[in-house]
């Protein structure tokens, strides 16, 4: 079992930085797959960014490739997603979630879906205005 816990949303403005972790416990050695979701009310969650734990190969959306970079810290056992240039459209609750991957990949070159992902975090808010 795996838990994870999200924290660093916070109120930025237009072109400001933030850095969202994920803490997480449990038998985390077991998920192969880690990535960060967003949702907004009203409309589905989607895929923001993903990564292979154990090369770190890494999967961005067109929406944030080059303003958000997804990393991992195994000895911290927590996963970052750094926002750089944030823009109010990126406001959202962000979530983490984690997979072992059972169906052979973490993403595909059309995404990273939430219906591949186990487990889940509660959340933390970005709001960019």
């Amino acid at each position: 079992h795996v838990q994870l816990l999200e924290s660093g949303g916070d109120s930025v403005q237009a072109r400001g930085s933030l850095r969202l972790t994920c803490t997480t416990s449990g038998d985390i050695k077991s998920q192969n797959c880690m990535g960060w979701f967003r949702q907004v009310p009203g409309k589905e969650r989607e895929g923001v960014a993903g990564i292979y734990r154990s090369v770190g190969k890494a999967y961005y959306a067109d929406s944030v490739k080059g303003r958000f970079t997804i990393s991992q810290d195994d000895a911290k056992r927590t996963l970052v997603l750094r926002m750089n240039n944030l823009k109010p459209e990126d406001t959202a609750m962000y979530y983490c979630a984690a997979d072992w991957g059972g169906r052979g990949y973490c993403y595909t070159e059309w995404g990273i879906s939430p219906a591949d992902f186990g487990y889940w975090g509660q959340g933390t808010q970005v709001t960019v205005s």
